[in-house]
């Protein structure tokens, strides 16, 4: 009777251990849910939840304040019959044309310079990445300092040195070159460092054994630092789209948008019709036209990069 009690007893203890594995088992699976969960329900709140509002509000005549009313598709008949609009879209597009290959190709060169072994390289870094902690309000006010057409450094030193002033803010050529400039100078920092982590993953031994066939230096940047760089690069274009297209606070800082609206984007353009004229339907329309403009900037570099995949 002793000996059946005693093979009788490890069965509860079995079925007790398969109990706890499951039980731990679903727990490893909810964790990653549970980290995920707060940001998603930050994107949910401030990021889904007002797009969906912004797209029920550009098919109505909704001021922020009266009673919506339904108006179909007349805000984007509207918009689209707008020169000013298209105007601007232009611009957008011309800034956006400018910023995204100078900060890649900037941030990137400066970046491979960054890896490399010199006196003071974790102080050089720091001095590029610095502008990019700096509020884009405040680089826009330093640069206006730097530029401004009868108080800026550069013009009185123009006119110190017997030569004639430049219209940095006020001529509609140069001040698009201004902004241009300012961008660039506050958001290589950024991209530099992003560049710098995609460089340091790339295997040494492939350089040593290119150069021990013979490549030259524009041969290992072909051959193998840009190809291997490719999801890299694939973020940074990303990031730099999205970044440039919607543009704002420092370009109004710096110039207002102005000469005659030369400087001014369209995120700008839409705030002025939101807040200021209080126009929520017909800025909602630019916002969804704006939407769809970056989705599809973003989709065809996805596919042009086949999603950064290395061949």
């Amino acid at each position: 009777m002793v000996v059946e009690k005693s093979k009788a007893m490890p069965m509860p203890i079995k079925k007790t251990n398969v109990q706890t594995m499951k039980k731990a088992q679903r727990k490893k699976k909810m964790a990653p849910y549970l980290f995920v969960l707060p940001n998603l329900l930050i994107f949910l709140i401030f990021i889904i939840i007002p797009a969906l509002m912004g797209l029920v509000y550009s098919f109505t005549s909704y001021n922020g304040v009266s009673d919506m009313k339904f108006t179909g598709l007349e805000n984007y008949i509207r918009l689209f019959n707008n020169a000013e609009f298209w105007k601007i879209m232009l611009n957008t597009l011309i800034y956006a044309a400018l910023v995204v290959p100078l900060v890649f190709a900037i941030s990137l060169g400066i970046a491979m310079l960054m890896i490399k072994e010199m006196k003071a390289r974790g102080l050089f870094r720091a001095i590029i990445f610095w502008p990019t902690m700096i509020s884009f309000i405040i680089v826009g006010l330093s640069w206006k300092w730097i530029f401004g057409d009868s108080f800026g450094v550069i013009t009185y030193l123009l006119e110190a040195g017997g030569l004639p002033p430049i219209k940095w803010l006020s001529d509609p050529v140069i001040a698009k070159i201004t902004i241009v400039i300012a961008t660039v100078w506050a958001r290589v920092g950024f991209f530099m460092v992003i560049f710098i982590a995609g460089l340091q993953s790339i295997p040494a031994s492939y350089y040593e054994a290119a150069q021990i066939d013979g490549a030259s230096r524009s041969q290992l940047f072909w051959k193998i630092t840009l190809p291997l760089l490719k999801p890299t690069s694939l973020l940074v274009f990303m990031l730099l789209i999205v970044e440039s297209v919607k543009a704002y606070p420092l370009i109004f800082s710096l110039t207002g948008g102005g000469p005659a609206k030369e400087t001014t984007l369209i995120v700008q353009y839409i705030f002025e019709f939101g807040f200021t004229k209080s126009e929520v339907g017909y800025a909602s329309a630019m916002s969804v036209v704006l939407f769809l403009l970056i989705g599809a900037f973003t989709l065809i570099q996805f596919k042009w990069a086949e999603g950064g995949k290395i061949d």
